[in-house]
């Protein structure tokens, strides 16, 4: 039987979501980059900004973030829903990072991430 590794994101610019996400749940970072992982990249022409493939890692699951080439769905595949206290300061400390509001009801508001993926604020 398998089990979860990681949850995976289409970006057009991986680096970019993955920073917005770490920053948007509590406990999460991007892995960090040794000094082989940075020649590796740059032997290929990549610098972590432009990596193809950007890992962020906390209490839960992994995200990971993938670059996707070509036209973009009208809809993503894959949302997350993120449970908070207080869902309106929440809302606007995401809003100060970049996300955009989408539409709310009386339990979850919509927001898109800085690439206009959707995402929900719950309250918990």
């Amino acid at each position: 039987m398998g089990r979860l590794k990681e949850i995976v994101i289409d970006c057009d610019v991986p680096s970019r979501v993955a920073r917005f996400w770490a920053e948007a749940l509590d406990g999460y970072a991007v892995l960090p980059y040794d000094d082989d992982e940075i020649a590796r990249l740059a032997a290929l022409g990549l610098t972590p900004e432009t990596d193809p493939v950007v890992i962020i890692d906390g209490p839960g699951t992994r995200l990971c973030f993938h670059l996707r080439k070509g036209e973009r769905p009208a809809r993503n595949r894959v949302h997350l829903d993120i449970a908070v206290d207080d869902r309106k300061k929440e809302v606007a400390r995401l809003l100060s990072l970049g996300a955009t509001f989408v539409r709310e009801t009386a339990d979850y508001t919509v927001l898109n991430d800085p690439e206009g993926n959707n995402f929900c604020v719950t309250s918990d």
